[in-house]
């Protein structure tokens, strides 16, 4: 103690210091987890938004299948369906709530395991199916090269610089590297409450400080244009576990203003012609019903919709969205230039045909090798020398 200190026979005090914390939620008790089958049907929703923007949103290859523009095919249609591109901004925001959920409690390896096994054995026969459609009418999907199409088979031909079996693939890489940045960054340590505010917090600064940089490796590593789409998945997850608080919503609506600002950007141009125009308003307001579908399933509004089927239309969702492009437009090309049948008719078909093989998929692929692939990936422990 120093002299006056002495004197006055008191002890001398720290001088306080100003520190940033994020709360502790291990007190406040969870709630009691269950299925969630509303979010099963956003699921679906979103990869027949998508569905419908590659069969009549865009030109390219489906136009050569639909004999003409899908534009001038469908002319109301394509006018709502060219929005459905912005279905990927919202599966990433449905990704991020059920990978924080899906992880919470397991160790690196088991969520290691667990995702390989859920992405890869239907991913690998969608592959084989695109191909051989491909061998069969070329001009729907070109085969690709022996090197490159082996190398579809890692998941990683896009950082690879090869072309690409499935036009979605692009998507998957995307989620694959948020999977290894939430691993990395939380899981390993154990997913907590203050570690997910903490990563989501960093994770939007550095998206922020990236597009500053503004150089391919920092925008590779940080995904500054869909890291917000995740990251308020994210958020509305620990909004349902723990309930409200303004850190969490401003965390949410944070990742709204970026992410809407990024899908406006990039899906819409003063100087759009043709087709297919869209209204930056429109996408704003996309945007924003899908964070707000995901948040009410995080506020607990949606408990009513609790139907048997919104769980089969999960288990349909990843199989469907990987084979409904290339494939969609095989079926489109057989049925409507070469059986003749009216257009409408041939979505229709087209998509209960790729719900059908999705559920094959499902059924005899996904149900009985990835619980198989799953064990096969535990690490064995053995004893002596």
């Amino acid at each position: 103690m120093s002299a006056t200190d002495q004197a006055t026979g008191q002890a001398s005090k720290p001088a306080p210091r100003l520190t940033l914390s994020v709360p502790d939620r291990t007190a406040v008790r969870p709630r009691a987890e269950s299925r969630l089958r509303a979010l099963d049907g956003l699921r679906l929703l979103a990869a027949l938004m998508v569905c419908f923007y590659h069969y009549a949103g865009k030109n390219g290859e489906v136009a050569q299948s639909w004999n003409q523009s899908p534009g001038v095919k469908f002319p109301t249609l394509s006018q709502f369906a060219t929005y459905g591109s912005l279905g990927v901004q919202f599966f990433f925001v449905i990704s991020g709530f059920v990978i924080c959920m899906s992880s919470w409690g397991r160790g690196l390896g088991d969520f290691f395991r667990s995702r390989v096994a859920r992405l890869y054995p239907a991913y690998w026969a969608a592959i084989v199916l695109v191909t051989a459609a491909g061998l069969i009418l070329p001009v729907v999907s070109a085969p690709l090269r022996s090197d490159e199409l082996l190398l579809n088979f890692t998941m990683l031909q896009q950082p690879m610089g090869a072309h690409r079996v499935l036009g979605v693939d692009w998507t998957l890489w995307v989620e694959v590297r948020f999977y290894a940045l939430f691993a990395l960054c939380v899981v390993w340590r154990g997913v907590t409450y203050r570690r997910v505010v903490l990563f989501c917090c960093l994770w939007t600064l550095a998206g922020v400080f990236a597009r500053v940089a503004d150089t391919p490796l920092t925008d590779e590593l940080v995904m500054r244009d869909h890291a917000p789409y995740f990251i308020g998945g994210l958020a509305l997850y620990l909004i349902h576990r723990f309930g409200s608080d303004l850190l969490l919503w401003g965390i949410v609506a944070m990742s709204f203003l970026l992410g809407q600002r990024y899908s406006v950007t990039a899906l819409w141009h003063p100087d759009m012609t043709g087709d297919f125009q869209r209204n930056p308003y429109v996408i704003q307001a996309i945007a924003f019903l899908a964070f707000a579908a995901v948040a009410a399933v995080a506020l607990g509004w949606t408990g009513r919709a609790n139907w048997r089927w919104l769980t089969v239309a999960g288990a349909l969702t990843y199989p469907f969205y990987l084979i409904h492009e290339h494939l969609g437009w095989f079926f489109i090309r057989v049925l409507y230039r070469d059986a003749g049948l009216n257009p409408y008719v041939v979505f229709a078909l087209t998509i209960l045909a790729m719900l059908s093989i999705a559920w094959l998929l499902h059924r005899y692929v996904e149900k009985p090798f990835g619980p198989r692939l799953k064990k096969s990936l535990k690490v064995r422990k053995f004893s002596g020398t």
